[in-house]
């Protein structure tokens, strides 16, 4: 209806306050909304895709997991105190009271640290299960499962598990290492 009555008017070459419109048929409006719904369609889509994709990356490597329940974390550790004398050394490491399960702290670089949760992805609600250190150093393993993650990064490198370790933030100024969520 809409169709025909531009046509009509267009074609009567019909203007309002001087502006004429130039002559399209009805098939020739019905062809302009039909691809103009899909780009629209299209667009969206793209948005929520690029949305998800924000939301799943921006978090500087964190991952979020279902199977780990999200438990308060907000730990302060002085990496010079003898208390964490492990940490002095790139590739040393810490257990953590605190998490879901405890937390395994490494020293990745002088002023880079990891920590991830040392409940496995796999078996979170297992009360024997826990990440441990391997005694390689570069990666950990669950002491149920038997699956084994990559340090730097929390990656699964053998099942059974498939999604990697639950990783916190880690913030360090030079002498006092922050670890949250």
């Amino acid at each position: 209806m809409l169709g025909v009555f531009l046509s009509n008017k267009i074609l009567k070459g019909g203007s309002n306050n001087n502006i004429t419109f130039a002559a399209l048929s009805t098939s020739q409006i019905g062809f302009i909304l039909f691809y103009t719904m899909r780009i629209i369609k299209i667009l969206g889509l793209g948005l929520i895709i690029a949305f998800m994709l924000s939301s799943a990356w921006s978090c500087n490597g964190k991952v979020e997991h279902d199977a780990i329940p999200e438990v308060a974390v907000n730990a302060y550790i002085d990496v010079n105190s003898t208390m964490y004398i492990e940490l002095n050394t790139i590739g040393g490491w810490v257990y953590l009271t605190g998490g879901y399960r405890g937390i395994l702290v490494y020293r990745v670089a002088v002023d880079e640290f990891v920590a991830y949760d040392r409940g496995c992805p796999f078996d979170p609600f297992e009360a024997t299960s826990r990440i441990t250190m391997d005694p390689s150093g570069i990666t950990c393993t669950d002491s149920l499962c038997g699956s084994q993650f990559g340090i730097l990064d929390g990656s699964v490198i053998n099942g059974p598990a498939t999604i990697p370790l639950k990783r916190y933030y880690t913030y360090y100024d030079g002498n006092i290492l922050t670890i949250n969520n």
